[in-house]
């Protein structure tokens, strides 16, 4: 039987210690809503003791945590942080105070410049106060990964005896290794079971080597009930147990785990965006279920594999985190196989082998130009006539960006937009927060599809006076999720096409598809 492993999430402690993460109360509100509908066990909230504004947020989410949700604080083990920690979360559902005291002797010797057994008698005179206060009580042994054994399992054990309840592990710098640091909790589980087998054992990793991760899950296989994440790895320095690595390699490798979580994983991409959103801090485009390649496939024989079988590439899909569908990224290394199936969902069949080779050359002498190619592209190139003279027939025909003018500024930003479909012209205007929103405005009123933005990224892809801007966009249309994409010096400009991109994708899709009537014909 599958053991529950219990995730703590400390994006609002942990991760808002990083440089221009902090978050305002409604920001935290906001986001500590979206951590209860991914369905985490419990939230640290914050610290409270460290400024009243760090009090009042974590004592608004504290009250407004729903039932099943533990919620936490942060304390060192001084009076007034505990008291700090009590009186922001003592109207929780499930509040639980959190007190946090070194065990190196690096700590010991020049944090606190005091004995072993004097650091020690103030882990336990805290706990012991914290237990006056609340019948929960987690210790965390900072630095626990360097200190000396014996004295860690002494402070463990004299902490328990004072009515601990739960017995954090961290590896506060990130220093430890896999095999190592599960051998250390393998060996603290043994004894604190002996101890104690109602105290739960949680830990706390840090990414300084990159294996915060790999801890994390070495650390559940040898017995840890609990662990301690953050969303995107976000936390000080180089971060912390990213929340979605840990989830989904406990759901993807269960078989040999045998541990689950009760996390809502189709939520996971919702969170993160949420995140970066409010921090302002995005996530590396190759960053491990998040990131904006993590489902994105480029290579030809890749590409031809997944669309024989999803599996050949991919061991979990893009829908179980709330990602959409798989992407294929058309560039020059891509096939055949890639190329008609990208014509073909744009409502095109080539009508013979030889046609299909015609614009498979033309597409690559595109693509050598350009580093990647989007729809609005292979809509050029479809539409134009080669020296053979291939046309086709525009009865699946889609929407081009013809032109458009925006005006901005603070007074009714505006956007004049005409598009082509076919052999018509649709031309209108709409004003809206922006430019981009009134263009996007003006495209939902002449196509008729009224899709919500669910996702907007805009990076710069090159430098100098002819800066690339590539934007990546989700729309949400009746439930279903549509990617867009466009890259242009005019940022504008690629920010309507990733749009029209997306909303021609529900128009095929909404339509049925390509069919033979898409066909290219010779003349």
């Amino acid at each position: 039987m599958n053991r529950n492993i219990i995730v703590l999430d400390t994006t609002l402690r942990d991760g808002e210690q990083v440089p221009g993460a902090r978050m305002n109360l409604r920001q935290k509100i906001e986001f500590a809503r979206q951590l209860e509908r991914l369905q985490v066990d419990m939230i640290e909230a914050g610290f409270p003791a460290s400024s009243r504004g760090d009090f009042e947020a974590v004592q608004h989410i504290a009250r407004q945590a729903g039932e099943k949700t533990h919620i936490t604080a942060l304390a060192r083990a001084v009076k007034n942080d505990i008291d700090a920690v009590y009186e922001s979360i003592r109207d929780a559902h499930n509040p639980f105070i959190h007190i946090v005291l070194g065990t190196s002797n690096v700590h010991v010797e020049k944090k606190f410049n005091r004995s072993r057994d004097a650091v020690m008698q103030m882990g336990v005179d805290a706990v012991k106060y914290a237990r006056t206060l609340m019948p929960q009580v987690q210790y965390s042994t900072e630095d626990a990964s360097r200190s000396e054994f014996e004295y860690l399992w002494q402070t463990i054990e004299a902490v328990v005896r004072a009515g601990a309840t739960i017995i954090n592990v961290p590896d506060t710098v990130g220093y430890a290794e896999p095999e190592e640091f599960g051998h250390l909790i393998s060996r603290l589980n043994d004894r604190l079971k002996n101890l104690d087998d109602s105290v739960m054992l949680s830990v706390h990793c840090h990414n300084d080597l990159g294996l915060a991760t790999a801890n994390t899950l070495s650390a559940i296989r040898a017995g840890a009930q609990k662990v301690e994440c953050t969303i995107n790895g976000l936390g000080e320095r180089a971060g912390n147990t990213s929340l979605e690595e840990v989830v989904m390699a406990l759901k993807v490798r269960e078989e040999r785990y045998q541990c689950s979580t009760g996390i809502r994983t189709e939520e996971i991409m919702n969170t993160s965006r949420l995140l970066t959103h409010l921090t302002g801090l995005d996530v590396q485009v190759n960053k491990a279920i998040t990131g904006e390649n993590a489902f994105a496939h480029s290579s030809g024989i890749h590409q031809d594999g997944l669309l024989k079988d999803k599996n050949v590439y991919e061991i979990m899909s893009p829908e179980q985190v709330g990602a959409g569908e798989m992407e294929l990224v058309l560039t020059a290394r891509s096939g055949r196989h890639a190329f008609k199936n990208a014509i073909a969902k744009l409502g095109y069949i080539a009508a013979d082998e030889q046609q299909f080779e015609e614009l498979f050359a033309r597409y690559l002498e595109l693509a050598d130009r350009k580093k990647e190619i989007y729809d609005h592209d292979l809509f050029f190139l479809l539409n134009q006539p080669n020296e053979q003279h291939i046309e086709h027939s525009d009865h699946h025909a889609l929407y081009e960006l013809d032109t458009f003018q925006v005006v901005t500024g603070s007074l009714h930003p505006t956007a004049t937009v005409q598009l082509k479909k076919g052999g018509e012209v649709h031309a209108g205007s709409a004003i809206g927060d922006g430019p981009i929103d009134a263009m996007y405005g003006a495209i939902r009123a002449l196509t008729g599809v009224q899709a919500t933005l669910k996702h907007y990224k805009i990076n710069s892809i090159s430098s100098g006076q002819e800066a690339i801007g590539r934007v990546n966009i989700q729309l949400e249309y009746e439930g279903r999720l549509y990617t867009g994409k466009a890259m242009d010096t005019d940022i504008i400009k690629a920010s309507g096409l990733a749009f029209l991109n997306g909303v021609n994708a529900i128009v095929l899709d909404t339509s049925g598809g390509a069919t033979g009537e898409g066909q290219l014909s010779r003349v």
